[in-house]
C-alpha cells in the first residue's frame, strides 16, 4: 500500500475542509494536529483551497494535506502545484482521473456502486472514496461491495459523525473515514481553534477504542 494511504489508515479520520480565507489555514492545521488528526482534505470549493494547501504543507511538512472536490484538469494541476499529497473527487470522471494518474498523482475517485469500483480497478486503483456515504447506503452497502471486491479499500464521506464513526471503522474494508463536523464552516470562520481541537480529540478516542 502507498505510504500516504498507510498513514491515512493509521489516522483513521480525514477532516474535510471548506476554507474561505487562507489566512486561517495555519491555525486550523495546528488545531487539527493538537487534536490528534494530522491530516486534512482541503476542498476546491473555494478560491482559497490551493493557497491553504501550500501554506499547510510548508509550515507542517509532517501533515498529510490533500485536495478534495477536484473536478477538472486545471484543478489537478493546481493541487499538484500546491503540494497536495493526495487528490479526491466526488465522482469518477475518466478524463480527470486519467490526467491525474498521468501526472503521477495519488487520486481517490468517488464511487457509489460496483461500476465505479470496476472503473477504478481498470486503472489500477484499489482505494476509492465512497460518496455520499450515508445516502448511498452506508456501511451495509460498503460491506456488500466488499464481498466481490475484497481487496478494495473505501474512504466513506458524507453523513459520517461521532455516532457512527466507530461502526464504520470496525469494518476492515474501510481505509479511513472523511468527516466535516470537526471543521464546520462556522468554527473556522469564528476561529474557534480550541473547540476544533476538542472535537478532534473526541473522535480520536473513538478511533482508539475501535482499534484497541
Amino acid at each position: 500500500m502507498n505510504s500516504t494511504l498507510k498513514k491515512l489508515q493509521e489516522i483513521g479520520l480525514v477532516p474535510v475542509v471548506k476554507i474561505d480565507d487562507a489566512s486561517k489555514a495555519l491555525p486550523l492545521a495546528q488545531a487539527l494536529i493538537d487534536g490528534g488528526l494530522p491530516c486534512a482534505e482541503i476542498t476546491f470549493r473555494t478560491n482559497a483551497a490551493a493557497e491553504s494547501i501550500r501554506l499547510m504543507r510548508k509550515q507542517f511538512p509532517e501533515m498529510i494535506v490533500g485536495a478534495g472536490t477536484v473536478l477538472t484538469r486545471t484543478q489537478v494541476d493546481a493541487a499538484i502545484e500546491a503540494g497536495a499529497t493526495f487528490i479526491v473527487s466526488p465522482g469518477l470522471n475518466p478524463d480527470t482521473l486519467d490526467y491525474a494518474l498521468g501526472k503521477g498523482a495519488l487520486m481517490m475517485p468517488g464511487i457509489s456502486d460496483a461500476s465505479g469500483v470496476e472503473a477504478a480497478l481498470a486503472r489500477g486503483i484499489d482505494t476509492v472514496k465512497f460518496f455520499p456515504a450515508e445516502p448511498a447506503g452506508g456501511l451495509p452497502y460498503i460491506k456488500a461491495l466488499a464481498g466481490p471486491y475484497a481487496n478494495v479499500k473505501f474512504m466513506p464521506t458524507g453523513g459520517i459523525n461521532l455516532s457512527n464513526l466507530g461502526s464504520y471503522l470496525s469494518c476492515p474494508s474501510i481505509l479511513a473515514c472523511g468527516g466535516t463536523w470537526m471543521v464546520a464552516e462556522n468554527l473556522i470562520a469564528e476561529e474557534r481553534w480550541d473547540e476544533i481541537t476538542a472535537i478532534c480529540q473526541d473522535a480520536v478516542k473513538i478511533i482508539k477504542d475501535v482499534r484497541a
